[in-house]
């Protein structure tokens, strides 16, 4: 009997499938403790808007601090033991959560504590994950890794959020906080079974030197923002990451506390909206290829904004489910379809020795604005009102996608070659920053 499972492609790539089957353990408990890791704070320490908030401010603060020389490291060091010293440092920080709740001193400060620290090895391992992959497969099966990671994370986020919401309501948030720290050990373990060896990266200077950590951090800022294509990603995405963190940062407190619903109703919600996740997970290669990066960036990013909306004008009480399943729908196809695309040029364009730098910078740009989002919705949240935060959120997302109307990558349609892999003299590194730039199709 011919058997129907697949076999082509990363399908018989076991290092890959370790790494994929790491990966997908983790965002299913990720996706657990999104919903779970607030609610201690909303239904155990009673924590208002703007409390909420700064847990996610917290959270990235990581990004804005440690980015920038995590990608020196990255690109110095090999880059699977930092996942894994990434996956059981975090699964030790969560487990502190329900310990102290057992033991009746779990406070507001020790969630601060915990989400920076665990923000901290987020960054590292996040760094270090985009900058893996490229050396684990080959470079034209970079998208075909990128489509099945998205969706082993589509999926988490269809099923992940309402068993979230079952384990919250049946064993209390701060144990379903411990089933993320133990997905964070089972991800580990799989990314020890990893053999092939990763190749050593030059990383001396044109003259010989060994470059030094200024050297280093100057050639990958220049990398990026020197060339107007990832200058015009790295807008496009830190923008929307601005405005959709003002709106995310309060949203779990608007259902709760203005729509009235109920944790296992939120999770159900998040999980049946996720559905469009997986369906771009499915097709985002298809769509790119047909359409081109350009377009189909413009495409999706047009409709950030949008989708936040429904939010915003969701009624109260169950009336307002089928708002929130829209949004997510939306939402969630086009964040993922960016995603594949976006992720997957820049790691195609960059040469091996850069990929750690490459990503950390688009990492502090990126999500360095979370932080800045986050307390700007808990400020607005707590003053102007949360249904309001969420308007001025999804308005200033939906304006996002003028960093890609306005540069060259609007004509971009075909994957290009990688770009030259040449070491930057030392006294000649220099960036540039701006919406357009001159044109430069084959980067």
């Amino acid at each position: 009997m011919r058997s129907v499972w697949p076999r082509g492609g990363l399908w018989r790539h076991p290092d890959f499938l370790k790494l994929w089957s790491a990966e997908t353990i983790s965002q299913f408990g990720s996706t657990i403790d999104d919903i779970a890791f607030a609610l201690v704070a909303i239904l155990v320490l009673d924590a208002s808007a703007f409390e909420v908030a700064a847990l996610g401010t917290v959270l990235f603060l990581p990004f804005i601090l440690f980015t920038l020389p995590a990608g020196v490291w990255v690109d110095r060091l090999p880059r699977r033991p930092i996942l894994i010293v990434g996956d059981f440092g975090r699964a030790a920080l969560y487990a502190t959560v329900p310990i102290a709740y057992v033991a009746d001193v779990l406070t507001l400060w020790q969630l601060y504590v915990v989400g920076f620290l665990v923000g901290t090895f987020q960054v590292f391992f996040d760094v270090a994950y985009q900058s893996y992959l490229p050396s684990l497969v080959e470079r034209d099966q970079i998208v075909e890794g990128n489509s099945k990671l998205e969706i082993s994370r589509s999926a988490a986020q269809i099923s992940g959020p309402g068993l979230g919401g079952i384990l919250v309501e049946v064993l209390t948030a701060p144990y379903a906080v411990l089933v993320d720290a133990l997905s964070f050990v089972a991800s580990g373990a799989f990314l020890l079974g990893i053999r092939k060896p990763e190749p050593r990266h030059a990383t001396a200077t044109t003259d010989g030197r060994k470059p030094s950590m200024r050297h280093e951090l100057k050639e990958g800022l220049r990398f990026v923002l020197g060339n107007p294509n990832l200058r015009a990603q790295a807008g496009c995405t830190a923008t929307s990451n601005l405005f959709s963190s003002v709106a995310f940062s309060i949203v779990l407190v608007f259902a709760v506390r203005e729509l009235e619903l109920s944790p296992g109703v939120i999770g159900l919600v998040l999980s049946l909206g996720a559905v469009g996740s997986m369906i771009a997970a499915l097709t985002a290669t298809r769509i790119s290829r047909r359409f081109g990066i350009g377009p189909t960036t413009i495409a999706v990013a047009s409709l950030f904004g949008p989708a936040m909306l429904l939010v915003a004008f969701a009624p109260a009480g169950n009336a307002a489910i089928p708002f929130f399943v829209t949004a997510q729908l939306v939402f969630g196809f086009t964040v993922v379809v960016y995603n594949i695309v976006q992720v997957s040029y820049r790691q195609a364009i960059c040469p091996p020795r850069l990929q750690g730098r490459m990503n950390s910078v688009m990492r502090f740009v990126v999500w360095g604005t979370i932080p800045i989002g986050t307390l700007l919705g808990g400020t607005l949240g707590s003053t102007v009102g949360l249904r309001e935060t969420i308007v001025v959120g999804a308005i200033g997302g939906g304006l996002s996608v003028l960093w890609i109307v306005f540069s060259p990558q609007r004509h971009l349609r075909e994957m290009p070659e990688p770009l030259e892999d040449e070491p930057a003299p030392e006294e000649h590194v220099g960036m540039q920053w701006g919406f357009g730039g001159p044109a430069d199709e084959s980067a």
